[in-house]
């Protein structure tokens, strides 16, 4: 089960818990009275909306190497999304059945149900917590469309008073109130540590060295440790916190950038594209500037499949994993062999292509195909084939720009790949 990952079952057995308790403590009776099923229903998916909030919380702890029990931060991110997705739509669907149960019971009686006096403080303190939600996660799933990335940032801050005040309102209402104070306590504890402790805790200094400029909008920065140097593998990434107060842009803000260099260097390296302010700002960083990382992240090359041989697609700047996980197999001995396609718009965008070439030089397992858009039009099947005729049989791995995506990932399945065999990384609101 390859797409089944170690952290998933830990998220699995704490999500069961509190449900599982709930039908234990309040398994339905055959009633046939419909305003005892909507409050039974509106009670159940009340728990499940919570816990997976609760879990999506918990899931925004972002420790290094605690990601690769999940297949890496950006699939630990898509399910943190699609758990919140989901707890959000749980708890609406709590507020309505139990409003919808109330009916019956005429305008008046159902008013005073759903807003009681102030007396009831804990059904206040569900709806508060629910106005919250709706301030903080509905601009997340985009209802509004994108949503800026530091401001995306600074809505999810009102997370941490949304969950407080849904445990106030569950608390008092709930029939095993240890469970909560549980999963309240780690959920909040990993919003802590994220908000307040990581960026104090979790960072180290390291200085610029240099800054290559491999292209009029593409350097790649060489960092050096102020402290013990970072144990990392090709092909993982790290958030960046310039602290340059003359910095155009940027200054102060985390971004992610994926390490170019080999595990072996000395230096860590980051490839960088003019793609946004911060992006920009730091084409420009003068050597002797403070820079603070937190990492590594990520698991992209799936360590767990180290027999297969394996296929790289890379374009733009999602040449930097290639990069180095090419630099690391001139010091790599194990016998898998390794064919890149560096795909980009012409010669001019291929940023690495002539340092790529001297390691397929060096290195026999190491093969490299250059791609042209511009003179050979996109990639076909046939493409792949003459020139890595077995690419079937291989392990892919892709990242570069959305279109390059879109286009790669259905012509590989109908080649007859299958979609567990195909792996990307895309950093989307990291």
């Amino acid at each position: 089960m390859r797409w089944f990952k170690s952290g998933d079952g830990v998220l699995l057995v704490l999500g069961l818990v509190p449900v599982s308790l709930f039908l234990f403590h309040n398994w339905p009776s055959p009633s046939t009275d419909p305003v005892y099923w909507f409050r039974w229903c509106g009670r159940l998916v009340g728990i499940v909306g919570l816990t997976l909030l609760l879990l999506a919380a918990l899931m925004s702890l972002r420790l290094p190497r605690l990601d690769v029990m999940f297949g890496g931060l950006p699939r630990l991110w898509t399910i943190h999304r699609l758990v919140g997705f989901l707890g959000f739509v749980g708890v609406l669907l709590h507020a309505w059945l139990l409003g919808f149960a109330t009916v019956t019971q005429g305008r008046t009686l159902s008013l005073a149900g759903l807003f009681p006096g102030m007396a009831n403080w804990p059904i206040w303190a569900g709806w508060l917590a629910l106005a919250l939600m709706v301030v903080f996660l509905a601009p997340t799933f985009q209802f509004f469309g994108r949503l800026n990335y530091q401001r995306w940032k600074r809505l999810h801050l009102l997370s941490a008073p949304a969950l407080i005040l849904a445990l106030v309102h569950t608390l008092p209402l709930a029939d095993q109130p240890l469970v909560w104070w549980v999963m309240g306590a780690l959920s909040l504890g990993a919003i802590i540590w994220r908000k307040v402790l990581s960026p104090q805790l979790g960072r180290s200094a390291w200085e610029v060295v240099d800054v290559h400029q491999l292209k009029h909008d593409v350097v790649e920065i060489c960092l050096k440790p102020l402290g013990s140097p970072m144990r990392y593998m090709a092909g993982q990434f790290v958030y960046l916190t310039p602290n340059v107060p003359g910095l155009s842009a940027g200054n102060r803000e985390e971004h992610p950038y994926t390490i170019a260099s080999a595990p072996s260097d000395p230096l860590l390296r980051l490839g960088i594209k003019d793609l946004g302010d911060a992006s920009h700002a730091l084409q420009r960083v003068p050597p002797g500037s403070r820079i603070e990382i937190e990492g590594p992240y990520g698991d992209f090359y799936q360590r767990h499949y180290p027999g297969r041989n394996q296929l790289w697609l890379g374009g733009g700047i999602g040449i930097t994993p290639f990069v180095s996980g090419a630099r690391a197999m001139l010091d790599d001995e194990t016998d898998t062999s390794v064919h890149l396609f560096y795909l980009s718009q012409d010669e001019y965008r291929s940023y690495y292509l002539d340092e790529l070439q001297d390691i397929a030089g060096k290195q026999p397992r190491f093969d490299i195909t250059a791609h042209h858009f511009s003179v050979q039009g996109a990639v076909t099947e046939a493409f792949l084939e003459t020139h890595c005729p077995d690419f079937r049989e291989r392990e892919v791995y892709l990242c570069g720009p959305p279109g390059m995506m879109r286009h790669l990932i259905p012509l590989l399945i109908q080649a007859g790949l299958s979609g567990d065999a195909i792996h990307s990384e895309v950093f989307d609101f990291l």
